[in-house]
């Protein structure tokens, strides 16, 4: 039987590059339903360089295909230095 994960994603943009991080992240979020995974909230920072997204998907495969999403992997190369670094937290409820 499949366990959905739930998955906190702390996002932090390089200075400089808020609007090339945030196009970004708007284009691999759309990605999550391919894989399983939903979008359950996206919040901005006031500071405009972080995001957090909660991310839940059907199971771990899901999230592990989103992982390594040619679409998603070949965005990421294309950003280079302006990709955002992301710190990403599986989590449950209590």
């Amino acid at each position: 039987m499949a366990v959905m994960l739930t998955l906190v994603a702390i996002v932090e943009y390089p200075a400089g590059a808020e609007a090339a991080g945030q196009r970004y992240e708007d284009t691999v979020l759309a990605l999550l339903d391919r894989h399983g995974g939903r979008l359950e909230r996206r919040l901005r920072g006031t500071d405009g360089r972080t995001e957090v997204h909660v991310i839940t998907f059907d199971d771990r495969a899901g999230y592990e295909s989103f992982l390594v999403d040619p679409e998603r992997t070949d965005l990421r190369a294309a950003l280079g230095t302006a990709a955002p670094n992301t710190r990403v937290i599986e989590v449950h409820e209590v």
